[in-house]
């Protein structure tokens, strides 16, 4: 069993190795929280990762993700709290000693050394028997379909059978916990997507914990059986991919996740009859029965709130005075929909419009007035001071 446990873990950067920081890197530290101790990367970080469960840490760059697989992993030294793997607390033992392996976003390939090499050469560190070695080598490059490269060199390669390799070396070692650092992000998006197919078959068939790291929260919606969104090293929320797709609990969550973004607009909570609605412009939406439920059990007064609907929920409607508008700014035909880009109650707007209903239009031109409106069981609440969606 490979449980890992990561309870209240801190990091801090002392004030004279921020300093050393490299060109560029300003701007990742600008929103962290710097205190007498240093720059705090990572703070009450929480989260109890099951055996063989797929977990994906997404956020934007600078936002401590990667810095916390490196604390699971040994590479960096943890500040404060406790990591336990496999019911062990690891805050001091060595990272050889973790039962862990680590791909890299570089790969980190011995260029000399053939593909069987670079997949052996941890097992050789070990001391693990020639039979044996050959055995795993061969069997983890048959899972990732790489057994007729294995006589060449790394510079023969593309970039995804090099982390086709990378990931082979990984997993010959047979380890409790396998850790990824953003290692799709060199490739092409094409690359990308066979790869991200290929993760998903693999976590299949090897019986280990995967900790994944990524900025592309399309990645963490693809693979991870749960994903943990991060800013500014706190932990934003926790959940299935559906769950924080569908409940985001604040509005950069609501923001971060979903492509393309949520449209967001200044509105009022209106309550009449004992009925929660939404009143954007001169457009008044009831809510559904279960947002109606989650309001009232929260007993969410009226007033000023944003209101978040994600661009495939906007719907395309006639001209009517009782309907949302907007000014066509770009569209974008996608095959399947055109991406329609609105300027609307002061907001950039993205309306999603399928091409294979014959009523709608796929041609936008720019200035054009379109209509649109929203389902009540479509409509995200946020609290305009806290951020915070008023349903949870």
């Amino acid at each position: 069993m490979a449980q890992v446990i990561l309870k209240n873990i801190k990091k801090v950067y002392p004030h004279h190795e921020s300093k050393k920081k490299k060109k560029g890197a300003e701007d990742k530290q600008l929103s962290l929280q710097v205190t007498d101790e240093g720059v705090v990367a990572v703070q009450a970080f929480d989260l109890d990762i099951q055996d063989k469960e797929f977990i994906v840490l997404v956020g934007p760059s600078g936002c401590g993700k990667s810095t916390t697989l490196r604390m699971v992993a040994g590479l960096e030294d943890i500040s404060g709290g406790d990591l336990y793997i496999d019911g062990q607390r690891v805050n001091d033992v060595a990272p050889k000693d973790r039962d862990i392996a680590m791909v890299f976003q570089n790969y980190a390939l011995y260029p000399h050394m053939s593909v069987r090499e670079n997949m052996a050469f941890p097992l050789k560190l070990r001391k693990v028997a020639k039979d044996e070695i050959n055995r795993r080598v061969e069997q983890a490059a048959e899972i990732l379909g790489i057994t007729q490269y294995l006589d060449r060199k790394p510079k023969a390669l593309s970039g995804g059978q090099r982390q086709r390799v990378a990931i082979g070396r990984a997993i010959v070692r047979e380890p409790k916990v396998l850790l990824m650092d953003e290692p799709l992000s060199n490739l092409d998006a094409k690359l990308r997507n066979q790869m991200r197919a290929e993760l998903i078959k693999l976590r299949q068939r090897i019986n280990t914990t995967f900790i994944y790291v990524t900025h592309d929260q399309t990645e963490a919606m693809t693979l991870g059986d749960r994903i943990v969104i991060m800013k500014d090293g706190v932990i934003q929320q926790i959940g299935t991919p559906q769950q924080v797709f569908d409940h985001p609990a604040n509005l950069f969550v609501a923001g971060f996740i979903g492509m393309p973004q949520m449209n967001l607009f200044d509105a009022q909570l209106v309550c009449e009859d004992g009925q929660y609605a939404v009143k954007l412009d001169r457009v008044q939406v009831v809510l559904s029965d279960a947002k109606q439920e989650n309001l009232s059990r929260k007993q969410v007064k009226p007033g000023p709130i944003i209101l978040g609907v994600r661009p495939e929920h906007l719907q395309l409607t006639g001209e009517a005075e009782q309907m949302l508008h907007g000014t066509v700014e770009v569209s974008e035909m996608m095959g399947s929909a055109v991406h329609v880009h609105l300027h609307a109650y002061n907001r950039d707007t993205i309306l999603i419009v399928p091409t294979d209903k014959p009523e709608n239009p796929v041609s936008f031109p720019y200035g054009s007035k379109v209509c649109f409106t929203f389902n009540g069981s479509t409509a995200h609440l946020f609290d305009p001071d806290t951020q915070k969606n008023l349903e949870l």
